[in-house]
């Protein structure tokens, strides 16, 4: 028998909207009930639903009709929403529950897919396991609560970072984090593509990257690299739910993957060995020389012709054996390279202190960095302060992988803070939102990027979506609890956090 949808729907929705109002009635699911969109536009998430669906309440998936008027009993796809949200990116959207359908309201297909994403969480979590559909001969309907839902998000970048240079992941594995982010409705996935340990793109002027310096990873695993061809096949798979990649090529240190792959990128043209150690800080491009700067724009230029996305990140963190004449030098110069091939930089906050264009945006990590000179220079932040938001650190003492150098961050410290006055100096106009990076010294395979991830990605996810006077932990981990059947039916491996009280 399929269970029933969550007797209270309040408890079933991450991140939490900003409102649900309950109605009396309820709406049934039926192999007969028509997905209906009024524009090609919201076709994916029409389908993306007609799919869940579809094969839980009956053999096929629902029809799907695209145009015309939507049928009685139908669930319906519409626009405008009408309602604008405070950061104008339009993906706000509105649910209405009824006994005689389900309208959508949205006025993007951003909003409609998220759209989507609250009505399947309001579905009975078993729906997410293939082993259980069809529900069989017999099986008690499924049914909805009528219900009206507004919702908007507060940040327009809700991000979450994957490593996949200290330990390389497959193109599935990572559509596999893009799935989850989905679900949660991030928006942003920066793929953090070249390390000491690894590079992880191929650049087809540069070969020996990937064919060399992608050869190894952390402990001496047999590493790897994406094809431009698995690239892009990644970027559209994110693109199409709404999800936009972000290359970080972490430069100018970082860079021993890079600099064993090529002899004339050290200052004595010496290529150092593959390096499958954690240390930093020990490696640098030389910065004095005219064929880094070519290096780097080819890197660029190939990537960013991937990338539809606006963006391309030069990391910039933790360099050690540049004097600070020769960083800042470096990062302006890149900062032109990266502008030119019509991308706005992204760095970590180590590159506050330079000259930034407006355009630039600075990735906060180090709770103590000051962002004064950078916020003063129009740069906008994207708030991922360690002793918060890296979800590699362990949960606590005796938590088997991950690391502990910014802070032991169990679920509620991930959770109870908000990125408007977490930083000194950063106005919540200056911020952008908020992003969870995880760094994979540690993590040897998606099973343990799973484990650090969840619960708290989607801990972050909330801080990014929901408004800070809708935000509470007590409530938060009440809604968190309830997702533990769901997150079981999709096979993630999550942390049973003990103060959870997982349903």
């Amino acid at each position: 028998m399929t269970p029933s949808a969550p007797p209270d729907p309040r408890l079933a929705l991450v991140p939490r909207p900003v409102s649900l109002d309950l109605r009396d009635g309820e709406f049934t699911f039926t192999p007969e009930t028509v997905i209906h969109t009024e524009s090609e536009d919201y076709a994916f998430s029409a389908r993306f639903l007609a799919a869940h669906i579809g094969l839980a309440v009956g053999p096929q998936p629902l029809k799907v009709e695209i145009g015309g008027e939507a049928p009685a009993g139908s669930i319906s796809f519409r626009k405008p929403y009408g309602i604008s949200d405070t950061i104008g990116t339009g993906e706000g959207y509105g649910i209405e529950i009824t006994r005689e359908g389900i309208i959508i309201r949205s006025d993007s297909p951003a909003g409609a897919f998220y759209a989507t994403q609250t009505l399947r969480q309001l579905l009975p979590p078993a729906w997410e396991h293939e082993a259980l559909r069809p529900p069989g001969k017999g099986a008690k309907p499924t049914v909805l609560r009528a219900m009206t839902i507004r919702d908007a998000a507060r940040f327009a970048w809700r991000g979450a970072m994957l490593d996949v240079a200290r330990h390389f992941l497959s193109v599935d594995e990572v559509k596999r984090y893009i799935d989850l982010m989905a679900l949660h409705k991030l928006n942003r996935l920066h793929l953090h593509l070249a390390d000491d340990q690894g590079w992880r793109i191929e650049i087809k002027s540069w070969p020996n990257l990937t064919t060399y310096g992608g050869s190894t990873e952390v402990d001496g695993g047999p590493g790897g690299f994406y094809t431009q061809e698995q690239y892009r096949d990644l970027v559209q798979y994110a693109a199409d739910r709404f999800i936009t990649i972000v290359p970080e090529i972490d430069m100018p240190g970082h860079t021993n993957a890079a600099l064993a792959s090529y002899a004339e990128l050290n200052c004595d043209d010496k290529a150092p060995p593959l390096y499958t150690g954690t240390q930093v800080g020990f490696s640098t491009l030389c910065v004095d020389k005219e064929v880094t700067y070519k290096f780097v724009d080819d890197v660029v230029r190939e990537i960013s012709a991937l990338t539809p996305g606006p963006y391309f990140h030069m990391g910039g963190d933790e360099v050690q054996k540049l004097t600070p004449e020769q960083y800042r030098g470096f990062v302006e110069r890149v900062q032109g390279i990266v502008t030119s091939h019509g991308k706005e930089m992204i760095g970590w906050d180590d590159i506050a202190p330079a000259n930034l264009q407006p355009t630039t945006i600075v990735q906060h990590w180090r709770p103590k960095a000051s962002l004064a000179a950078a916020v003063a220079q129009g740069a906008k932040v994207i708030m991922s302060v360690a002793d918060r938001a890296y979800i590699d650190m362990k949960y606590h003492d005796a938590t088997p992988i991950g690391l502990r150098w910014a802070a032991i961050i169990p679920v509620q410290r991930s959770y109870d803070w908000d990125p408007a006055t977490v930083a000194a100096g950063v106005p919540e106009s200056a911020l952008l939102g908020v992003e969870a990076p995880l760094w994979a010294e540690t993590l040897a395979n998606i099973r343990d990027v799973e484990f650090m991830a969840f619960p708290r990605l989607a801990a972050i996810a909330e801080i990014g979506w929901t408004r800070q006077e809708d935000r509470d932990w007590g409530e938060f981990r009440e809604r968190l609890g309830a997702q533990g059947s769901r997150w079981v039916a999709l096979g993630i491996n999550f942390y049973r956090a003990p103060e959870i009280t997982w349903r």
